[in-house]
């Protein structure tokens, strides 16, 4: 039997600077569309708008309903007048968020700082493991979120360097459970227009939620990737997304998860031959030699060399098929990451 990859090296890649997409293309529908055969490893080039004639009447599209937070937040350090910023992470309490806080040297326990002019100011009360600050915010009222709308920003990829002009295009047009510290980007092409084309084709639409964390993204610094551990991140699957992929899987129709995050809700919920409805943590990581239990297509658009998500991807597609179908983006000259293009990886027959 073949060797899988296992070195975080294997998943490396030649990315040319000018081809990671700095912002997002003026209609969501019109990126490019990289379609691979998961069989044969067969490419065809496509646009996202061409997806409808791609997919089959009783499919299943599964879609992640998170929205993302603006949970950037840049103010200065009480007293020192220097500054300091807080990413959100995850809620521990009311009031109270696990954060990445820079410069971390600085910002020690009983350190405050000052957002919005006044409007919210934060506490940092313990270092966490791993360098996190849990931090206890104030501010004037009873809704959090509201002050967090005002004053937050986008918390866009270090890789992204210019401004966005809109900040809801970093959300998906289905997007409806704030919670998310980065967008589920694969969701990002759909329009209301495309959505309701593939229904009236008879492509059946669910949706989990699960919240994306950083963990997600952290970067593989084992050599041998099974040394790496995610993060958890919590997830929901409503029963009528269950009852839906559960019928499919029984009639032999296909599900297909939109991104990542989709993929890997739907095969942490799967238990006992169906998916199980419910909240619940995950803390999966799939790379190649894992054995798919719900999915027989994805939707993804292109990740970072050495990372979780192309470690996926060619536990899907096969790790032959993905490592060339990246090296045949790069020359064909498709946009990478989060505002870039995408791919559909599945059976094309």
């Amino acid at each position: 039997m073949k060797q899988e990859p296992m070195h975080r090296s294997d998943f490396a890649f030649d990315l040319p600077k000018e081809l990671i997409a700095q912002h997002p293309l003026d209609r969501r529908d019109s990126s490019r569309l990289l379609c691979l055969d998961r069989r044969d490893g067969s490419i065809c080039h496509r646009h996202f708008s061409d997806l409808p004639g791609l997919l089959r009447p009783g499919d299943v599209l599964v879609m992640n309903d998170s929205r993302v937070m603006p949970s950037r937040l840049l103010g200065h350090r009480e007293g020192t007048g220097g500054a300091a910023e807080l990413l959100l992470l995850e809620q521990k309490g009311k009031d109270l968020w696990e954060t990445l806080a820079r410069p971390g040297r600085k910002l020690r326990p009983g350190a405050r700082i000052i957002f919005g002019d006044g409007l919210l100011t934060g506490e940092i009360v313990d270092t966490l493991e791993g360098g996190n600050r849990l931090v206890r915010f104030f501010y004037e009222g009873d809704n959090f979120f509201a002050v967090l709308d005002r004053i937050g920003q986008m918390p866009l990829p270090p890789y992204i360097t210019e401004e966005l002009e809109d900040r809801e295009r970093y959300q998906t047009v289905y997007c409806r459970e704030l919670g998310s510290a980065a967008a589920p980007t694969a969701g990002l092409h759909f329009t209301p227009e495309l959505l309701e084309e593939l229904q009236r084709g008879g492509v059946q639409t669910g949706f989990v939620t699960l919240h994306v964390g950083l963990g997600t993204f952290r970067p593989v610094k084992a050599d041998n990737i099974t040394d790496h551990h995610m993060h958890l991140e919590h997830y929901t699957v409503p029963p009528e997304t269950a009852q839906m992929v559960n019928a499919a899987k029984a009639e032999g129709r296909r599900v297909i998860a939109v991104g990542t995050t989709s993929c890997r809700t739907l095969e942490s919920a799967w238990r006992d031959g169906k998916l199980t409805p419910g909240p619940d943590s995950t803390g999966i990581f799939i790379y190649p030699g894992y054995r798919f239990q719900v999915l027989d297509g994805l939707i993804t658009n292109f990740h970072l060399p050495e990372s979780t998500l192309i470690m996926l991807v060619s536990a899907f597609a096969g790790y032959e098929h993905t490592m060339n179908a990246y090296r045949v983006a790069v020359e064909e000259r498709y946009r990478f990451f989060s505002f870039g293009d995408s791919m559909f990886i599945g059976d094309m027959r």
